[in-house]
């Protein structure tokens, strides 16, 4: 089973070229102050009505997961080790979904 990655790795190098051939006017961006950035947002129509009240943010921690050591019929595993990696992440949800059916 090959191993499915979506990282990519750049040099300095090629990240420099990609900027110069970047179609964003960088020059232009770095040149604008505070206030014309603020307005160029709020000239934005995908950014029309956006206001992000951060000052009632929260930061939560899911639960840690219980430790279980759990006996399934051999075919079971196996199906769901075939699947890759991430397989127990798997059995957690689908478990989790028939938690929630039952409520």
């Amino acid at each position: 089973m090959t191993k499915k990655t979506t990282i990519m790795r750049y040099s300095i190098a090629e990240l420099e070229q990609m900027r110069k051939t970047s179609q964003s006017d960088w020059a232009a961006s770095d040149a604008m102050t505070e206030e014309e950035i603020e307005a160029a947002i709020a000239s934005d129509p995908d950014e029309a009505g956006m206001v992000v009240d951060w000052t009632q943010a929260t930061l939560t921690f899911p639960a840690p997961k219980a430790v279980l050591n759990m006996r399934v019929d051999q075919d079971v595993l196996d199906y769901f080790r075939g699947t890759g990696r991430g397989y127990q992440t798997k059995i957690n949800a689908i478990l989790r979904a028939y938690v929630d059916a039952q409520k």
